[in-house]
């Protein structure tokens, strides 16, 4: 009993050590310090206990891993993107046709507008018009190309980014 109350009370105290060196680590280093969970934000480090790196802009979270589509964006402001509306070429998909357009000012972009969707039938339809809302959204705030699908509209999505991608090579 008294080996028990004596092991356990050398564990707390060592969790209170690395716990307070944690703190110390935080408080001293805050790009660098690491959370609970092994992440950092910014671009400090990951791991446990601040082991290993990762480069680039972004932020780790989760499991310590960068998010590679946070990253820097082909197109921006300064970005060689010339003023004006832009309507990329349309791209076939499985379910139709689908074909965007843009508008570029001050080099970045403050528009996407769908040209036409995908319109094979009902569900096609209805798919694409609860995806082009998000792929607006992301493609106005990663200013690229280089954005996500939308989870059940993959064939909507990639004619999206296919079309915005025309876009894009129009307006440098």
């Amino acid at each position: 009993m008294n080996v028990r109350a004596t092991l356990g009370g050398a564990f707390a105290a060592l969790a209170v050590l690395i716990i307070g060196w944690q703190a110390g680590t935080a408080a001293s280093h805050p790009a660098t310090a690491t959370t609970a969970s092994g992440s950092t934000g910014g671009s400090g480090t990951s791991g446990s206990a601040g082991s290993g790196t990762f480069a680039g802009s972004g932020s780790a979270s989760g499991s310590g891993t960068s998010d590679s589509t946070t990253g820097s964006s082909s197109a921006g402001s300064g970005s060689g993107l010339k003023d004006g509306s832009y309507t990329g070429q349309s791209a076939d998909t499985r379910f139709g046709a689908v074909q965007v357009a843009i508008t570029v000012s001050g080099g970045s972009i403050t528009d996407v507008q769908a040209v036409h969707l995908t319109d094979r039938d009902q569900r096609s339809v209805s798919i694409s018009n609860r995806a082009a809302p998000v792929l607006r959204q992301e493609a106005i705030q990663a200013q690229s190309a280089q954005i996500q699908t939308v989870s059940g509209a993959t064939y909507t999505s990639e004619g999206y980014i296919t079309s915005l991608q025309s876009a894009l090579d129009q307006a440098r």
